[in-house]
């Protein structure tokens, strides 16, 4: 999964060279090994499989990959909340699998040259074992051990940000069996996620860190054992990542096509339009541009008229990011759900995908959009199974109704959402006195303040404002700082915010730290909206517990539904490719997965850097 937060790795094996049929195997067998782990259905990949299709086998190794990133960083530990890392600090570590980008959600051993599953007589999951690679290594030599992925492990639990506490909430032990055999037992449930969920715990090294304080923020680069290690590092400004030669797991299946170029740095600006400049200066060679503004009006230049910059959308079809502005419901103001479903009606879409984004997206309407876990229509038979028993606790047109964002006719005036969003604002006991709008009891007024880490959404956010203004309420535009930011997001201490999520092909316990009552008073979790619903609670347990990709696909409708008629957010947009800006001196798979692209799979391409060396680059 991208974006998002957590990457969802893992490895299943092999019985008797028979295909792995994922639950089907594991409801005829007490315990299932294998090379790979699909979620659900087959592997794409047998045991002898030699590399990924996507990549390129063959791409040349070397050059380096100069890349910008906005804000700062003062840490190089990605695992704990305290302090802002650098891009690239994960790259430096082995997981225990990793990720095929095009398979939905299976994953093949890179530390782990096996996975074993273990179930009881009703087919639900007790444990997970790993067996370990005798050739892994640390950058320093020492051999990784199921000692070091216990203590990982129990280390990210115990001192890491808090969303390990609650990811890893259904592992009750964790064993070495013996050098190179690490089990998790799981506690009674059916989390059939699990073993993807453990296949991305990363190897940390335990005689580096045993003398060290893990929640103290560092600029020592830490000890690896992934394919690169942090090279020369310029606190707040730049980390160059240096590809490690004798690299013990360069050859393995998984890794065959990536990881080539020999250095990759990344150069930090504080304004994203200085870091445009900087790239069409030639001071970067790459950017995956995020700005729509930018990519439709920012690339009218000579080198991209004559070929030395390429603009470039490579699709993909993966379930979209959740992006939209979120309602904190801490606050008193926002726990009424008719305030919230009239906050939805003043932002106007359409004028803002005209005006500013220049029709680059589509609306979002759905948690999980672009995808067939979206809810269309009304609930199906499945749906019901689950929703029929929370009747009374969610809204009523969960049954009645299916939920589409607001529309305006796109003229910025948004005239008929307006007097919707007043009617709703009355029901809900607001009046407007003296051109105010005020509460009728209290005669509180309405005053919110929209919290932002940067310009670049500014413009997207001024329809909503003057929706806010034209009912009579007072509201504030704030931009802080990146650690500011983070600070008062992890603190919850915003009315509202731009909030971004990741979906994956296979939603699970991911969606606790996003929607979960567990999560949302524990500071720096991923629930901003501070839901805390027992009908939310026991959607996001059955989806969990899913037994085979129907049902998943069901009760992810079923959340979704609930979630949509909360109003819980003001969605935004979304769009179905990714688009890259880069120096002509690449080469890439011209098909991307069904991931997408990533720049960890593409190389330098001698014969185009030497005629971009010729032609310049400014």
């Amino acid at each position: 999964m991208r974006f998002l937060t957590f990457v969802l790795l893992l490895p299943a094996c092999w019985i008797a060279a028979a295909p792995l049929w994922a639950y089907d195997a594991i409801a005829q067998n007490t315990v299932v090994r294998s090379h790979g782990w699909a979620i659900h259905g087959e592997l794409a990949y047998p045991p002898d499989f030699k590399h990924f299709d996507y990549v390129n086998p063959d791409a040349p190794k070397g050059g380096e990959l100069v890349q910008g990133a906005e804000g700062t960083f003062d840490s190089l530990n990605p695992y704990i909340t305290k302090g802002n890392p650098a891009i690239g600090t994960n790259d430096i570590y082995d997981t225990l699998m990793a990720d095929a980008w095009d398979e939905p959600n299976s994953e093949y051993g890179l530390l782990a040259e096996w996975i074993e599953v273990e179930k009881d007589d009703d087919g639900i999951f007790t444990a997970v074992r790993f067996g370990l690679r005798p050739e892994a290594r640390f950058h320093d030599g020492h051999p990784i051990t199921a000692e070091d992925i216990v203590w990982s492990f129990n280390i990210l639990r115990e001192q890491g940000a808090p969303q390990y506490r609650f990811y890893y909430a259904s592992v009750t032990e964790v064993l070495a069996l013996s050098d190179r055999t690490v089990e998790f037992r799981l506690a009674p449930g059916d989390n059939r996620e699990m073993p993807v969920i453990l296949g991305q715990v990363p190897a940390l090294p335990k005689h580096y860190w045993q003398d060290k304080d893990f929640t103290r923020t560092t600029l020592t680069p830490p000890l690896g054992s992934g394919p690169y290690k942090i090279g020369a590092v310029r606190a707040g400004q730049s980390i160059t990542l240096i590809r490690v030669d004798d690299y013990w797991g360069k050859d393995l299946p998984v890794n065959v096509g990536h990881h080539n170029f020999a250095s990759m740095r990344y150069e930090y600006f504080r304004d994203p339009t200085v870091m445009l400049q900087a790239f069409k200066a030639g001071n970067l060679d790459l950017r995956e541009e995020n700005t729509s503004k930018f990519w439709a009006t920012a690339y009218d230049v000579p080198a991209v008229d004559d070929g030395r910059i390429l603009r470039k959308e490579f699709p993909h079809h993966r379930p979209a990011v959740i992006q939209g502005y979120v309602m904190n419901l801490r606050r008193p103001i926002f726990q009424d759900i008719t305030v919230r479903e009239a906050m939805s009606y003043l932002w106007d879409f359409e004028w803002v995908d005209r005006v500013v984004t220049y029709n680059a997206y589509q609306r979002t309407d759905s948690y999980f959009e672009n995808s067939e876990m979206e809810a269309q229509g009304l609930p199906g038979p499945k749906e019901l199974e689950v929703l029929d028993p929370l009747r009374g606790q969610v809204p009523d047109r969960v049954f009645t109704q299916a939920y589409h964002a607001p529309v305006s006719d796109g003229s910025g005036i948004n005239r008929d959402n307006q007097i919707k969003a007043m009617e709703l604002m009355k029901r809900a006991g607001w009046v407007v006195r003296d051109g105010k709008l005020v509460n009728a009891e209290t005669g509180q007024p309405f005053a919110v303040e929209i919290l932002l880490s940067s310009e670049a959404l500014t413009p997207h956010t001024q329809t909503l404002l003057r929706g806010i203004e034209r009912l009579g309420g007072q509201v504030t535009l704030r931009i802080v700082d990146a650690a500011q930011y983070r600070a008062r997001l992890d603190s919850y201490d915003f009315d509202i915010v731009v909030g971004v999520w990741g979906q994956s092909f296979s939603p699970g316990n991911e969606q606790r730290e996003y929607w979960g009552s567990a999560s949302a008073a524990r500071p720096g979790g991923r629930n901003l909206f501070g839901i805390s619903d027992p009908a939310i609670d026991r959607l996001i347990e059955e989806l969990i517990a899913s037994p085979d990709r129907e049902t998943l696909d069901a009760r992810c409708r079923a959340l979704d539904r609930v979630l949509q008629w909360n109003f819980f957010m003001i969605p935004m947009f979304h769009s179905k490719a990714d688009r890259y800006a880069f120096w002509n001196r690449f080469g890439y798979p011209e098909t991307p997965p069904m991931h997408g692209t990533e720049t960890d799979f593409w190389w330098v391409d001698a014969e185009k850097d030497r005629a971009l060396k010729r032609r310049g680059r400014k």
